[in-house]
């Protein structure tokens, strides 16, 4: 017989299965070559994190803005339009955000596993291995 507990931690690991399920896997698919030069310094953005991506993005943007402002329809910077970086990069934060959300699923599954009686985790273990036999 399962206890409370148990049927609770069942329950939370259904919930983050089905958020695991619902995750489209983003690839970076980027259309510059990642390597820009920005006033007189160079950024890799695979190597970037999150809050040097945004601010590099914020940055990109204000360029937008004042070509928008100043009726400049194209800019290009490291042989690529201003556009194509802010995309680039764009793409590259919502991976950052796929794998971070990724990650913190794994760990709150891992703190369920801990949390499950003894007793239930041979009973699940048995019910793998009785699947994997069928």
């Amino acid at each position: 017989m399962q206890s409370m507990n148990d049927k609770k931690i069942l329950e939370l690991r259904a919930v983050i299965e089905a958020k695991k399920a619902k995750f489209e896997k983003i690839k970076f698919s980027p259309v510059t070559n990642c390597s820009i030069e920005l006033e007189e310094k160079r950024y890799n953005l695979n190597v970037l994190n999150k809050d040097s991506l945004t601010l590099l993005l914020v940055r990109l943007n204000t360029y937008l803005m004042s070509m928008e402002n100043l009726g400049i329809k194209e800019l290009f910077l490291s042989g690529y339009p201003v556009q194509e970086w802010v995309e680039d990069i764009k793409n590259k934060l919502q991976v950052i955000a796929q794998k971070t959300e990724e990650d913190n699923l794994k760990a709150l599954e891992s703190k369920l596993g801990k949390l499950l009686s003894e007793d239930k985790k041979t009973e699940l273990e048995l019910s793998n291995i009785e699947n994997l036999l069928k």
